[in-house]
């Protein structure tokens, strides 16, 4: 291993500008011909600095609005992560249960991840917000259903993340 002077007037300016609590030291630069790795895990290093409740901002290009009421409807089919937020909304009354539910299907299987639920012969209204961010790979898709016309699911969905993690800012938007 041998160390080498890097007499390079244009790297001891940079370096003064950006430590200028080393300017006193007044020794050169040095250089040596191991590798040594460096790996960045900082934010900086993925390209943005954008905090994270800024990347996942609602958007005029960005969102997706859905009203679910008496039916089952998909919100989301395409890969990715995907924040779903908004209002469930529900009366209770006779005899009817009343049920208001997300599901994420593969194709060939369903599975409830979200779910409100009024049993039969209770009088009583509800209303509660939902915030939550789903994964769905390749064959996959996310639906909202209501099973009468006293449920209802009213809502935005947007893509925060592609498939392989990589963020998606809001439409219109570029970190500098």
């Amino acid at each position: 291993m041998s160390i080498s002077s890097v007499t390079s007037e244009a790297l001891q300016l940079k370096l003064r500008q950006l430590l200028p609590s080393q300017q006193g030291f007044g020794t050169d630069l040095s250089a040596s011909d191991t590798i040594i790795p460096v790996i960045d895990l900082t934010a900086a290093a993925e390209g943005s600095d954008v905090p994270e409740n800024l990347q996942t901002a609602i958007a005029f290009g960005s969102q997706t609005a859905f009203s679910i009421n008496d039916e089952t409807s998909v919100i989301v089919n395409t890969t990715g992560f995907y924040r779903i937020f908004g209002c469930c909304s529900q009366l209770a009354r006779d005899n009817a249960s009343v049920e208001a539910e997300f599901s994420m299907s593969d194709g060939l299987a369903s599975k409830v991840v979200w779910q409100s639920k009024f049993p039969q012969n209770i009088n009583a209204a509800l209303t509660q917000s939902f915030d939550f961010v789903v994964f769905l790979g390749s064959g996959e898709s996310l639906s909202g259903t209501c099973n009468t016309n006293d449920s209802f699911l009213v809502g935005s969905s947007r893509q925060i993340a592609d498939i392989n993690g990589t963020l998606v800012q809001p439409v219109g938007f570029t970190p500098q």
